[in-house]
């Protein structure tokens, strides 16, 4: 089972859209599969948008009521996987925007490396369309500021929100944490959910991926001054444990293997940004 999860708040032009093209996918790469969405109290018609897909999709949708964010959102989502399966070490979830900044179609990617052995995969990202300069350098440098603070052997993209788990390794992260697992906001919870999850992972690979800009139906959230200055505060916040060292003598398995081609998408948006 795939519990594809999406946390989403104010996204009624492109979630419903997003849940067709998902459901495309795996039409064309049959696998048993689940959608898990949150509505994080949005204030536009996205509860009216999903309610039909509800009906016609295999869809468990939740609702906050009151606006709790995006961390919150994810590790509710996260929790309510690991909760529904009876195959934490056969079964996965894939974490995506619902604002088509994630392409369903890499989806069938991110599986192939889970059913290859990896316990997670993190999608290290070309950005295309984004039309503001600084919200690139933003994106560009938000994983350096966190540098010697999340360490991910490989992993350059710490703050990747394109991401997948072995649900045996969501389990055990959930486990070793008291509390919340996420205690940071935005893109630092993303590195810390990596980070923290690494932990119980025999294994981390990466895939290329295109992050799209251009296909987004509102204004974006991304501020880039306060959009640093978070990740700075958030980074001064975490608490990580450093990852256990691999028994001597044998190689560190979550050293992540990349994709070493390009996807056709991959260098079309390389030559937009151009």
């Amino acid at each position: 089972m795939i519990y594809v999860c999406i946390p989403c708040y104010n996204e009624a032009p492109t979630v419903g859209l997003l849940l067709w093209k998902i459901r495309q996918v795996f039409s064309g790469f049959p696998r048993e599969y689940h959608l898990l969405l949150i509505d994080d109290r949005s204030t536009d018609t996205t509860a009216e948008v999903l309610e039909p897909y509800s009906r016609v999709l295999p869809l468990t949708l939740l609702r906050h009521q009151t606006r709790q964010g995006y961390a919150a959102s994810v590790e509710a989502l996260l929790r309510l996987a690991v909760e529904r399966t009876d195959r934490p070490k056969r079964d996965g979830a894939i974490l995506m925007h619902a604002d088509f900044a994630h392409s369903p179609s890499f989806i069938p990617d991110f599986v192939r490396r889970l059913e290859s052995g990896a316990d997670i995969v993190v999608a290290q990202s070309t950005l295309a369309g984004e039309s503001s300069r600084a919200r690139r350098l933003i994106r560009r440098f938000a994983p350096m500021l966190l540098r010697g603070r999340v360490q991910v052997p490989g992993v350059a993209d710490v703050v990747s929100g394109f991401l997948a788990f072995r649900l045996v390794a969501l389990r055990n992260a959930l486990r070793a944490q008291e509390g919340r697992l996420l205690t940071a906001e935005g893109w630092t919870a993303n590195a810390e959910l990596i980070a923290k999850t690494a932990r119980h992972a025999r294994r981390v690979e990466t895939i290329s991926t295109v992050e799209r800009h251009d296909l987004r139906q509102r204004p974006s959230r991304v501020h880039p001054w306060e959009t640093a200055m978070s990740v700075w505060h958030w980074r001064a916040k975490l608490q990580l444990p450093p990852l256990p060292r691999p028994p001597e003598g044998r190689p560190d398995r979550r050293r992540p293997e990349a994709a070493t081609t390009e996807t056709e998408a991959e260098k079309e948006a390389v030559r937009s940004e151009k």
